[in-house]
């Protein structure tokens, strides 16, 4: 189980210093926002994270929505704004995940306790079993099997959470951001039973982003 509390101290640290930092808007070939690999919680943990997000006061930032929340298991590739149902990759990603899951149960994450970072706000999560580590490892030796390149370059995931806010631009009150998840630094969500991977794109809509399913596995 990772320990967030460093994590949160030096997140903390960086919004009231003004080391916040924020994302640029979508455009083909930027690092941030292609296609990744996630598992996104359901039934009522979905409806307590979405209804603690929703106190959030972060007008003109990615606050993000029910079927945006997810747990990123991998970023995959620099963002494209078409990722047709043939594309080449897209089967790779798929055939690959479908090896990584074969005879995992769903993953179970304890969700508990908010943090700042400099790029928004979090839900820290707990792994409860061992199928999002097991998953991961299985899945980046799937894609080095297929010659995928490592958009992570060689990143180790010991860190699970789902990202409630996403800055899109400099903050005005960042003081403001720090005392909510103060207060809300040792809110119980509960344990999300995490049942599908999936691929996914990430597609701005209006004042936020959505979720688009490009395909899925469900974990037995």
């Amino acid at each position: 189980m990772s320990d967030f509390a460093d994590f949160r101290a030096r997140g903390r640290a960086a919004l009231l210093a003004g080391r916040s930092t924020h994302d640029s808007p979508m455009v083909e070939g930027a690092r941030r926002w292609g296609a990744g690999a996630v598992l996104r919680p359901s039934g009522e943990v979905l409806d307590r994270l979405a209804a603690l997000a929703g106190t959030i006061e972060a007008p003109g930032h990615w606050v993000h929505e029910p079927r945006t929340l997810h747990v990123t298991l991998r970023s995959l590739e620099p963002y494209r704004d078409r990722i047709p149902a043939d594309d080449p990759l897209r089967q790779v990603y798929r055939d690959a995940l479908a090896e990584a899951a074969a005879g995992l149960e769903p993953a179970r994450v304890r969700l508990a306790g908010v943090s700042p970072h400099p790029g928004g706000v979090l839900v820290c999560g707990h792994p409860e079993n061992d199928t999002l580590v097991t998953l991961w490892k299985r899945f980046a030796h799937a894609m080095q099997s297929r010659g995928v390149r490592d958009l992570e370059h060689g990143r180790v995931r010991d860190r699970w959470y789902v990202s409630l806010v996403h800055f899109v631009k400099p903050l005005t009150d960042p003081g403001r951001i720090v005392e909510w998840c103060d207060a809300h630094a040792d809110v119980d969500i509960g344990t999300a039973e995490l049942d599908t991977a999936e691929i996914v794109q990430f597609v701005l809509a209006g004042t936020g982003i959505q979720v688009k399913a490009l395909e899925e596995v469900r974990l037995a």
